[in-house]
């Protein structure tokens, strides 16, 4: 079969021959019809992701849209190794195929569940938003978030606040449902005043972060307190990627004069927290809720499509 194989950590990968899968016990055979680039994607091939293959020729992609034997249409992720969703076959867990709505695209169904779902258990079981709530996302120009500035709104956030360094998203925000925005490629003190403003007196009671690194230090630098004063409302910072750097230097004073909660999203949620939100997710899909911008390629032009600069929008393999 064809497929999307990566032969070296770092090197986009090739459009060639690569074994047929064979079933396994509690897995279904599938028939890839589209699977998306995804920065997770990327970040696995560089190898620069902590579940970045260990054991190569393998095929990219942790998820897509396919048939089953039955001919029945399902979202599927979690390809056994070295098998992945770029290829014309397949093989995933069994829990891990969600039927796909007869009214959804196949270009939208492979392309939205990741950064939709991420979104939706970020929001909704991570940091626990209640309406009437406010929202920061930093990172808001990418695909996931601006996804996640639409679910922020659906899920109830009184405000939410994009921040981001593509001057023409961020520009765009507006139409997803962004109150304000915020252009992270500023000066310092301005950037940092930007965060106070839009914060107001009681800061944000959400802030998701896709970039980490120097923008989220500053973010921390705008909420501490310079004086000790009674404790105000809670901060909640999920991290969930680190599109910038990897670390970041955390003040002790940040802890001691605001009361902020930092925490990741520790892998693949509940079945049940996962189920849920694939099922919100793809409803809002079909009602026309979510939107999402796609394109897609055939899976014969993955290596140029890899390297490609533009990710304003969600590139989707075609096998």
């Amino acid at each position: 079969m064809k497929a999307a194989v990566l032969h070296e950590l770092g090197q986009p990968p090739l459009y060639e021959d690569f074994a047929e899968p064979t079933l396994q016990r509690g897995e279904n055979f599938i028939r890839v019809r589209a699977a998306s680039i995804k920065p997770v994607d990327r970040q696995m091939a560089a190898g620069t992701h902590y579940a970045s293959p260990k054991h190569l020729p393998a095929v990219c992609g942790i998820d897509g849209v396919g048939t089953l034997e039955d001919g029945s249409r399902v979202y599927f992720g979690g390809p056994r190794h070295p098998f992945g969703s770029m290829a014309e076959r397949t093989v995933a867990p069994q829990p891990f195929c969600f039927p796909v709505p007869e009214k959804l695209d196949d270009a939208t169904a492979a392309a939205l569940p990741n950064p939709g779902c991420s979104a939706y258990l970020v929001l909704a079981h991570h940091a626990k938003l209640a309406k009437g709530e406010s929202v920061l996302i930093l990172g808001a120009t990418g695909t996931t978030g601006r996804i996640a500035v639409q679910v922020a709104k659906l899920l109830g956030a009184a405000r939410v606040v994009g921040a981001g360094r593509n001057p023409e998203m961020l520009g765009k925000l507006g139409e997803f449902g962004a109150d304000a925005t915020i252009q992270l490629n500023q000066r310092e003190p301005a950037l940092i005043e930007c965060f106070r403003r839009e914060g107001g007196p009681d800061g944000f009671n959400v802030v998701v972060d896709f970039v980490w690194g120097r923008a989220t230090e500053l973010f921390l630098a705008a909420i501490t307190q310079t004086e000790i004063a009674a404790m105000g409302p809670e901060t909640r910072l999920i991290q969930v990627g680190e599109s910038a750097a990897p670390t970041i230097s955390l003040p002790a004073a940040v802890l001691r004069s605001r009361s902020v909660t930092i925490r990741g999203t520790a892998g693949i949620p509940p079945r049940d927290a996962l189920t849920n939100a694939m099922h919100q997710v793809l409803d809002w899909a079909t009602a026309g809720q979510l939107r999402l911008i796609t394109e897609t390629v055939p899976l014969a032009q993955v290596e140029r499509a890899w390297q490609r600069a533009d990710r304003s929008r969600r590139l989707v393999l075609i096998p």
